[in-house]
């Protein structure tokens, strides 16, 4: 395992968390929709900020998979909520609780456990398409399930969907990563005939698009959850199954293994629910309202 991997995934993972939380305030109090909603954000500074801390923490994470394997890089960046928590609570005058402080630390030890039981292996960088078209479906077929039920819904139905798809794209685009920063270690000649290149872009730009919209549709304490985990999961199965990626546990080290990912879901799930309540499209329309006299 490399130690490099996760300093930049804890680097990685406080950038996703102030964007995120930048991001939400102004799409949440955003009314427009379709295409003047994104036109409508990219012409606020503080979106723009979020889309700079974006940026800094993709690069951060793309390199800590260049030298790490998804199963130690991933998990970590989960931990992007541990960043949220106290900055959110801070930016809007509140404190943090006791509930919130006991899972923060169930989180971080139990990543801390994670790592050292499972003691993870990097696998193969790339894999042929045969090798994908597993994980590609199953993605796709997620994606438009979860879609599809957003678009029919409104409020934390509406966010929660949307926030599924992103952090399910999320999960792919960090696999596919993977493999596209191996071809640019490898200078980059069979880059841009990779078709993993392409899927990248057009996956990562969905991701986030369905980010943006789930953050309009509900609280952050709805949205990033989902999204905080499922990329986890999701790159993580998907370096498993597709690009042979191991943990080297023996007997009762798997039980542990499992507590473990039980307690990071359960910490996960318990610090958003503990989370500020934030500014949401709903609420924006009804105090905009006049009152009756």
């Amino acid at each position: 395992m490399s130690w490099t991997s996760v300093i930049l995934s804890l680097c990685a993972a406080f950038l996703f968390a102030v964007a995120a939380i930048a991001q939400q305030q102004v799409a949440s109090t955003t009314v427009e929709s379709g295409a003047g909603f994104f036109k409508k954000l990219i012409r606020n500074p503080r979106w723009l900020a979020g889309i700079a801390g974006d940026t800094g923490g993709y690069i951060l994470q793309a390199i800590a998979l260049a030298v790490g394997a998804l199963v130690v890089v991933l998990p970590i960046l989960a931990t992007s909520l541990l960043f949220a928590l106290p900055l959110a609570a801070r930016w809007s005058g509140r404190r943090i609780g006791r509930s919130e402080l006991f899972w923060a630390a169930a989180l971080t030890i139990a990543l801390g456990i994670f790592l050292a039981a499972g003691d993870p292996l990097n696998g193969n960088d790339t894999a042929p398409f045969a090798n994908w078209r597993l994980s590609l479906v199953t993605c796709a077929g997620i994606a438009v399930i979860a879609g599809g039920t957003a678009l029919l819904k409104r409020g934390r139905a509406r966010a929660l969907g949307f926030a599924i798809v992103s952090g399910t794209l999320f999960g792919l685009a960090s696999a596919l990563t993977k493999s596209v920063m191996h071809y640019i270690d490898s200078g980059g000649t069979r880059l841009l005939s990779s078709w993993e290149l392409y899927a990248l872009v057009l996956v990562g730009l969905t991701g986030f698009a369905t980010q943006q919209l789930a953050f309009q549709a509900g609280s952050l304490e709805v949205s990033l959850p989902a999204i905080a985990v499922l990329d986890p999961v999701i790159g993580s199965i998907i370096g498993i199954v597709t690009l042979q990626e191991t943990l080297q546990a023996q007997g009762s080290e798997w039980i542990v293994i499992g507590v473990t990912i039980a307690v990071m879901v359960a910490g996960t799930l318990a610090l958003a629910r503990a989370g500020v309540p934030t500014q949401t499209i709903e609420t924006v329309e009804h105090t905009a309202r006049p009152s009756p006299v």
